[in-house]
């Protein structure tokens, strides 16, 4: 797709790095095939859509092991190539440093490809929030998981699944200073070849059926200690401090299968708009979100809040019904209602004036198991801004966090007592060109240190029953442990 001619005249307009790109026909092959051959190991990713469709779905991306790694644990940036600590320096606002360290290198647009052809990859934790409202750092509660609070792969290697034509597009990156750069990346996408046509590669041993027992949990809360949160998050609400606040707990299970089995569980039983495997060595994400954070694309920046759900019918009829009943729940309209305000002032905070619109209102959305009220936000990127920026405006998600926003965090903050770390922050991707697309952390799976880690929280509003919230969150919780240990069942 890029002839050598191509890539001296690209290298003589002053790129520094040059994406290098072979298509391969491979409608045998899946996205998951593809990363069991091509990755499967440490620093390495694999984002699905399996829900499919153009706007969500058309294209799977497959992270091939990064060489190079950005950790920032609060205000200490910590940066490892193949796996060794090379630099630790301190910081002094980690989302301009993530815009520095995306605008590093200057990197050529090439037609006919996706959007994404490389960047950087990974998660930015709820206790991101210190970085944006400075009284909310540093965190209060009890660090359990010690992941980093932004994990970042520098992702030049990768492979893009193109669904609907099953192609293949295999991407190396190239510094077009060092010499024998072009035959170089040509050798590294032949060897990529041959791992792709390698008899028998990509296909993966048995899931396996003991993988955890979902009764044997514990929870980062006690039932009386949440329910002692959530009156007084309803004495903050009837004092006027808030109007709804998202409390939320973490359950936790030993785990003695692959990592990678959780994602095969979670793909098939639970598909989702934002399916992704992470792999940064001693820990594992892994999730199945419906919601985006927030996406940049060719300066439009788009907010889809979430909120109101019901389970899906078991007939025609039935999810006919539901639907209707969701639509005319005044609770639900309210909540909805309000998370669209809060993605309306976010996403205006860095859009042109006027420019903010209201596109879908009160969608059904269909899931396997559940349904969603969804609406759309957009707005066009003022000029000299970037997906910092963009962050800075949007983190977290209302539907994680509540309203208003700052004082509802506040109020997490002091009510949870563990730190929430992945959970409920985002996850996705910043490409080179400064496009970007992040889900938000939800439904999501930490494994470390032979345990796995779901998170749940529940929107406490002045109503709130205690006990249903409780319940609500533990319900959750042990749907994601049922989903995988009734996967190894069947796989």
């Amino acid at each position: 797709m890029i002839t050598l001619e191509q890539f001296q005249q690209q290298a003589a307009e002053g790129h520094t790095r040059i994406p290098v790109v072979r298509e391969v026909l491979s409608d045998l092959d899946t996205p998951l095939s593809v990363y069991l051959k091509l990755a499967d190991g440490p620093h390495t990713y694999l984002f699905e859509s399996v829900e499919g469709g153009e706007r969500f779905g058309r294209y799977s991306i497959i992270g091939l092991p990064a060489r190079r790694v950005y950790a920032f644990h609060g205000h200490t940036l910590t940066i490892s190539e193949s796996g060794a600590v090379v630099e630790t320096r301190e910081v002094a606002d980690p989302f301009t440093e993530v815009e520095a360290l995306r605008s590093a290198h200057s990197v050529p647009k090439l037609a006919g490809l996706p959007g994404f052809t490389g960047g950087l990859v990974g998660w930015f934790g709820f206790e991101c929030i210190g970085y944006i409202e400075p009284r909310l750092a540093p965190p209060r509660g009890r660090d359990e998981l010690g992941t980093p609070d932004i994990l970042l792969l520098h992702s030049e290697e990768l492979a893009v699944f193109d669904n609907l034509k099953g192609r293949l597009y295999l991407i190396v990156h190239a510094d077009p200073g060092q010499p024998g750069a072009w035959e170089d990346a040509q050798a590294k996408l032949d060897a990529l070849v041959a791992k792709l046509r390698a008899p028998g590669a990509g296909y993966p041993a048995p899931i396996t059926r003991d993988v955890l027992d979902e009764n044997d949990f514990v929870s980062g809360f006690t039932r009386e200690g949440f329910i002692a949160a959530v009156d007084k998050s309803k004495e903050y609400i009837r004092a006027g401090d808030i109007f709804q606040v998202v409390l939320s707990q973490r359950l936790s299970v030993p785990f003695k299968a692959r990592p990678v089995d959780v994602y095969r569980a979670l793909r098939a039983l639970n598909p989702s708009p934002y399916m992704y495997f992470l792999d940064t060595g001693d820990v594992q994400v892994v999730g199945s979100s419906p919601e985006i954070l927030v996406r940049l694309q060719d300066g439009e920046v788009t907010v889809r809040p979430i909120a109101g759900t019901r389970p899906r019918g078991a007939t025609v009829e039935e999810d006919n019904a539901l639907e209707v009943e969701l639509l005319a729940d005044p609770k639900e309209r309210a909540e909805h209602l309000m998370l669209i305000d809060l993605g309306r002032n976010d996403a205006g905070r860095v859009s042109k004036a006027g420019t903010v619109e209201v596109g879908e209102q009160f969608v059904i959305e269909r899931y396997s198991h559940v349904m969603h009220i969804v609406s759309e936000v957009t707005g066009q990127l003022q000029p000299g801004l970037s997906y910092a920026d963009v962050l800075r405006a949007t983190f977290p998600a209302g539907t994680v966090s509540g309203a208003p926003k700052i004082r509802a965090l506040e109020v997490i903050r002091e009510l949870e007592p563990i730190k929430r770390n992945v959970y409920a922050g985002s996850i996705g991707y910043i490409g080179w060109h400064g496009d970007a697309d992040t889900a938000i952390a939800i439904r999501t799976a930490v494994i470390k240190d032979g345990r796995l880690h779901v998170q749940a929280g529940a929107g406490i509003v002045y109503d709130s029953d205690p006990g249903k919230e409780w319940d609500e969150t533990m319900n959750k919780g042990r749907a994601l442990f049922r989903a995988v240990a009734q996967a190894a069942k069947g796989l």
